[in-house]
């Protein structure tokens, strides 16, 4: 077995040697970082396209001044459902 710890040793004195080559005082986000930031850009643009599809298909008519006052009566009228009236 003391083969396998030696070449152990020998496989992270590469590995430290190989990160003493990194500047420590510059910190790129590399390919990894673009990839993620261009998935959010086009996740980004998409759902604004379909915002503005969706807020071009709504059909908003404002109630009169006085209608919004009696609540659900309002509401009935407006969509011309009228109650049938009791007696």
């Amino acid at each position: 077995m003391p083969d396998m710890s030696a070449s152990a040793s020998l496989a992270m004195t590469h590995l430290v040697t190989l990160a003493k080559e990194v500047d420590e005082d510059k910190v790129t986000p590399g390919v990894l970082g673009f990839i993620v930031f261009a998935v959010m850009a086009l996740a980004v643009w998409g759902l604004m396209k379909s915002m503005n599809r969706h807020m071009g298909r709504v059909d908003f008519d404002e109630a009169p001044d006085g209608a919004g006052a009696s609540g659900k009566g309002a509401a009935e009228q407006a969509s011309g459902k009228a109650s049938p009236a009791k007696g």
